[in-house]
């Protein structure tokens, strides 16, 4: 071969990649901007003295976004913000005037001409995106990373909502909760997530998995800023201070193989803080609505096969094993049993205030989970998201979070720690009564200040966030 030739055809090293350029485009920087860090009241409060201002907070959260979801991948559709309210990511599975809503199916769409009900009257946000969800809200998988602790499983379904406010692409977000689907995605991502009271009046415009369990929930960083965020946006009254609440802890937590010794330390931890803050904290025995919560599931399933039979064939789909996993699920529920389910989740919602009131308790304070949340991967793509009776790990998997479904109850998850070994984030959950939101965002807000602050902002979005020694970290 000539040299002539050789020349022609060895590649130019400085010629640029265009295929690498296309993938990988110059980012305006990966560091979280500090106006992004701000707790949302304090931004709040520069921007309306104008010692910040609008053009710059709305042009340095754009470019955030769009690095940030180019690795988290929370968004299905992510707009720049056209102001400077709050930045508002809704799932999608809600629908929003103005962006089509997907179910998180691969080739589905459907483009709404009203908003949700539960959106109608917020204010002072902008919605921003539309959030990645799990397939029908019950597949296995997102396709999310989790920003704080990605070789964690961020879980689902709301997935993108946890994903999109911890990784500061949103401020809140909005996700739905029938058995646990925005407590779970804000618990592994080190986030905050509030279940609201069961009340028909907020499906309007939500996909409809289990109608008498579904509900909204809103996910922040912290409950301080869930605490703005639900009185700025017009969600409710403002969260006080300075209550003194009777908190239970269900007796029927403490059975042997309940729990991980990590999260029974984890429980009594929380306990502490709480009566730190000037709570009380007691044990109590749940009693029938412990026992409801595989019923909740079954329930939750038998829902999910009829609304596939009567909707399963518009959507034009394959879909996933694990989403007909669960759905095999559902048609074995009987209508005998879901009769029944049905009758006792009546009676059972028709006593919860009489439960509060014998206990003489505000809320109970329950784990998220029994043990450490899993690493990414550990579930198998043909999987099951719910769990059927006679399953081997049965009794652990039907887990907390049906207590507060079943009973319509609203619900707040938050982070307490980080475990030592392996760096798997660990959060509590508090139930309230009917209506209670503001007293539940109130104490979760108290041990957060007793907590002092995980600091879990994301500073680069390829790696974990730094993190304090193990004797500073609050275990």
């Amino acid at each position: 071969m000539s040299s002539r030739t050789a020349t022609a055809t060895a590649p130019d090293a400085a010629a640029p990649d265009p295929v690498r350029a296309f993938l990988e485009p110059e980012a305006p920087g990966t560091a979280l901007p500090e106006l992004l860090a701000l707790p949302l009241a304090e931004r709040h409060r520069l921007l309306t003295t104008g010692q910040l201002g609008a053009e710059e907070f709305r042009t340095t959260a754009a470019d955030w976004a769009a690095t940030a979801d180019g690795r988290y991948r929370a968004c299905a559709e992510l707009r720049e913000p056209a102001g400077a309210a709050l930045r508002l990511g809704v799932k999608d599975t809600v629908d929003v005037r103005g962006f089509a809503t997907r179910l998180g199916l691969r080739h589905y769409r459907h483009h709404p001409r009203t908003t949700a009900a539960v959106l109608q009257g917020v204010t002072g946000a902008e919605v921003v995106a539309k959030v990645v969800t799990t397939e029908l809200n019950i597949a296995v998988g997102s396709g999310c990373v989790n920003p704080f602790f990605p070789h964690i499983d961020p879980a689902g379904s709301s997935t993108g909502s946890a994903v999109a406010v911890a990784g500061n692409v949103c401020d809140v977000s909005l996700g739905t909760d029938v058995l646990g689907s925005v407590r779970w995605p804000a618990g592994r991502c080190g986030a905050v997530g509030l279940r609201a009271t069961h009340h028909p009046r907020n499906l309007p415009g939500i996909f409809p998995l289990s109608p008498a369990m579904d509900a909204p929930g809103w996910v922040t960083r912290t409950a301080a800023d869930l605490a703005f965020a639900w009185h700025h946006m017009g969600l409710g009254g403002p969260v006080p201070a300075g209550l003194r609440l009777r908190v239970a802890i269900p007796r029927e937590l403490f059975a042997e193989g309940v729990l991980d010794p990590e999260i029974t330390e984890a429980l009594g931890h929380t306990a502490s803080l709480l009566r730190s803050a000037g709570h009380e904290v007691v044990e109590a025995d749940l009693g029938e609505l412990w026992d409801c919560r595989g019923d909740a599931w079954q329930l939750c399933a038998r829902d999910a096969w009829n609304g596939y039979r009567r909707w399963g064939g518009r959507i034009g789909d394959d879909l996933l094993d694990s989403t007909l996993a669960a759905l095999r699920v559902g048609a074995g529920v009987g209508d005998e049993e879901y009769t029944a389910v049905r009758d006792r989740m009546a009676r059972l919602r028709a006593g919860t205030a009489a439960l509060f009131a014998g206990r003489g308790v505000d809320a109970w304070l329950l784990p998220l989970d029994p043990a450490l949340p899993r690493p990414r991967g550990t579930a198998a793509a043909a999987d099951s998201t719910i769990p059927a009776p006679g399953d081997p790990r049965y009794e652990r998997e039907i887990g907390f979070t049906p207590v507060a479904s079943f009973a319509g109850l609203p619900a707040i998850t938050f982070p307490v720690g980080v475990h030592p070994e392996g760096g798997a984030p660990v959060a509590v959950q508090l139930v309230g009564g009917s209506g209670q939101e503001e007293l539940l965002i109130a104490a979760a807000r108290d041990v957060g200040e007793a907590l002092g602050g995980l600091d879990l902002r994301p500073r680069d979005p390829g790696g974990l966030p730094a993190r304090a020694d193990k004797e500073d970290r609050p275990w």
